[in-house]
């Protein structure tokens, strides 16, 4: 059993991923300060109960994931306001050339992707269903694995997997879609 006085020295770490999390979700920074204040509220309440030896952040990630889904999908979405600058290593531009010389290995997509600027990519995570926003965000952007996902969210692994695959295809039609409406890529053939 964790002591509570603990629990600042060793969850406190994740504050900023946590918020970086609920922003996602939420997409509207005085919402997601809330839901991190009330997740790190609901966290040190239940700190006692926390298993020493398990994994602490994803542990914080099912509170601020299972808070969002009680107290936010029930409540009427904002206007939104959306700030760029807010949302921080997207994960298709992480993963885009960081560790290669320009020009060197890239794929025409990496290079047609080079031109989607950051607006375009948050607007199709954001058009994503709400349950595959989330898992496509705890897998591609927070890391997680499939099973953490599983513990995180409270559904079945396979329910998942379903959903990241399902979502990373959305996630591409979208992106697909917006590059050629700009000319970024090739239209679909039409079954010449």
């Amino acid at each position: 059993m964790a002591d509570q006085a603990e629990f600042t020295e060793l969850a406190m770490e994740y504050m900023p991923a946590l918020y970086t999390a609920a922003l996602r979700m939420t997409r509207n920074p005085s919402d997601a300060e809330d839901l991190v204040q009330e997740t790190y509220l609901k966290a040190y309440r239940a700190f006692g109960g926390f298993q020493e030896g398990t994994n602490l952040k994803a542990w914080l990630y099912r509170i601020l994931t299972n808070t969002f889904i009680n107290t936010y999908r029930a409540k009427k979405r904002r206007p939104e306001i959306t700030d760029v600058e807010d949302v921080e290593d997207l994960y298709l531009y992480r993963h885009l050339g960081a560790d290669r010389p320009a020009g060197l290995g890239r794929s025409a997509e990496e290079e047609a992707l080079e031109r989607v600027t950051d607006t375009e990519v948050k607007e199709a995570i954001e058009s994503l269903p709400e349950s595959f926003r989330i898992a496509v965000l705890l897998a591609d952007v927070e890391g997680f694995s499939y099973k953490e996902i599983a513990e995180i969210t409270d559904v079945p692994i396979g329910t998942v997997m379903s959903r990241i695959h399902r979502g990373r295809k959305a996630l591409q039609k979208a992106l697909f879609e917006f590059g050629s409406a700009r000319g970024l890529v090739a239209a679909a053939d039409d079954g010449r």
